[in-house]
């Protein structure tokens, strides 16, 4: 089900159902929990970005006009739960923009062409700052910087197709992968 899950859906659909973990559609809070989990992160900080994440897009995705005391956040809507201050690489539906991502390391990637230091990602982050959308650069922010602490290489660069994979949601599959296999080598 997981590859006919994904086929036909856009970029940030993709982006998101990684952490529909039953692949129905629908993200609950402990899906997203445990996605956080999978990837590598401590239980506070996937408690954190569960609650913060699943507040904020369940109404704006929902199907109702009544809110859900679940906190359900809809695939099918994600493009509507899209916020400002961000890089503008989804569209407006949710599709990936190859001119805005590639615009990002034209801009800011200084050191080198196809990776962002710490200091350039957050002079991107600056760049993209709508005046006046508190939320929107607070979310903008805390997605990247959530990014760099999972991405970073051991020079401390994201690289470009790290970056890459986390528009359609391939970063996580890896970073499951990964600690997966480091808690099983783990094991007596």
């Amino acid at each position: 089900m997981g590859h006919l899950y994904m086929s036909n859906m856009t970029a940030l659909q993709q982006h998101v159902a990684f952490f529909d973990r039953n692949k129905d559609g629908i993200i609950y809070p402990w899906e997203t929990y445990q996605g956080f989990q999978a990837i590598g992160f401590n239980m506070t900080i996937s408690l954190l970005a569960a609650s913060f994440i699943n507040m904020a897009l369940s109404y704006a995705t929902s199907h109702s006009w009544i809110p859900s005391p679940s906190f359900p956040i809809y695939v099918d809507n994600i493009q509507k739960g899209k916020h400002g201050s961000d890089s503008e690489v989804y569209d407006s539906e949710g599709g990936f923009v190859p001119a805005k991502f590639d615009a990002i390391f034209t801009k800011y990637a200084c050191t080198y062409p196809d990776r962002l230091s710490y200091a350039e990602m957050q002079a991107m982050l600056k760049g993209n700052r709508d005046v006046n959308d508190t939320s929107g650069g607070i979310a903008a922010k805390t997605e990247w910087n959530f990014l760099y602490d999972l991405a970073k290489n051991k020079e401390g660069f994201l690289e470009k197709e790290a970056i890459r994979g986390l528009y359609d949601g391939s970063l996580f599959e890896y970073f499951e992968k990964q600690h997966s296999a480091s808690a099983q080598a783990q094991l007596p």
